[in-house]
């Protein structure tokens, strides 16, 4: 297994004007990222616009990732479900396809207690075994919240190798990392701006928004546990963020004339009041 840790990039998905992927704007982001050392690839993440993509559209978006990154940087592939068959149908496909990862959000809209998290999990885990599978814990999005008794067995089945934390609480991470720390359980934050704390109790990285647009600078972060680095690009973290992910580091990428088109609807432009402010803090940053 390719080693998973540091600042694994939230990988945006680029659209043409007429609203499909752009292929050769994804080209460019992969090269962009394995030139300024981004540790990992997460593609149809919840950044990547996921719950806008049609299956075929993120089969096609994994298998093409997989395929330009291969042997030169590990890609996690996003494929959770609120259906669990559907999540074992796009896991397989990844691990068929060679991604390095899966990572599985939870169960989104059903709300279903911890057993049934439990066994989602655990099924998904065995149909693809032995790639690994990175839990993905985002209550804010899901309406759901994986208890740490939920983690902990979790991370006893063999190729369930860690989880991404989106949660607020440091204290539930530390009580997680604390639980898993005899074992190789990793924990990434899944927010920007506690990627930091997180690594101080002992964490392993970052699945980064921010790392779209920093990505030296993010890795630079987990490796070194900068923390002057860190507070230099924290009210970019924050700012990236006063609007629902991923409008604003589209953009973001935009105002940087990384060309990346619009999100889809649902999804919608910000509000200028917002775009004005990322301005002002892109161009005082960067």
């Amino acid at each position: 297994m390719k080693s998973i840790s540091g600042s694994g990039v939230a990988l945006i998905t680029p659209f043409t004007p007429n609203n499909k992927i752009n292929y050769e704007k994804v080209d460019e982001l992969i090269e962009y990222h394995i030139a300024n050392n981004t540790d990992f690839i997460v593609v149809c993440g919840t950044t990547g616009e996921s719950s806008s993509l049609s299956n075929t559209e993120k089969k096609q978006l994994i298998s093409y990732v997989v395929e330009k990154c291969k042997n030169r940087i590990p890609v996690i592939a996003g494929t959770g479900s609120n259906n669990t068959k559907i999540a074992i149908e796009m896991s397989k496909y990844a691990k068929e396809v060679g991604a390095d990862g899966i990572l599985v959000v939870t169960p989104y809209y059903n709300k279903c207690n911890q057993d049934g998290l439990f066994v989602h999990y655990k099924k998904i885990a065995d149909a693809v075994y032995p790639t690994p599978v990175i839990l993905y814990n985002v209550p804010s999005r899901t309406g759901v919240d994986i208890s740490i008794d939920t983690i902990d067995k979790l991370s006893k089945i063999d190729n369930i190798i860690g989880i991404k934390e989106a949660t607020t609480s440091l204290e539930k991470i530390a009580q997680i990392i604390h639980n898993t720390k005899n074992t190789n359980f990793k924990v990434f934050s899944g927010n920007d701006n506690l990627t930091l704390p997180i690594l101080a109790l002992g964490g392993d990285g970052v699945i980064s928004v921010c790392a779209n647009i920093i990505p030296e600078q993010m890795h630079n972060i987990c490796m070194n546990k900068d923390l002057d680095l860190f507070y230099k690009y924290l009210n970019l973290m924050n700012t990236l963020f006063i609007d629902v992910n991923p409008i604003m580091i589209k953009e973001a990428m935009n105002y940087l004339n990384f060309n990346v088109g619009d999100v889809r609807l649902p999804l919608y432009k910000t509000s200028k009041f917002n775009l004005l402010r990322l301005q002002k803090e892109l161009d005082e940053i960067l």
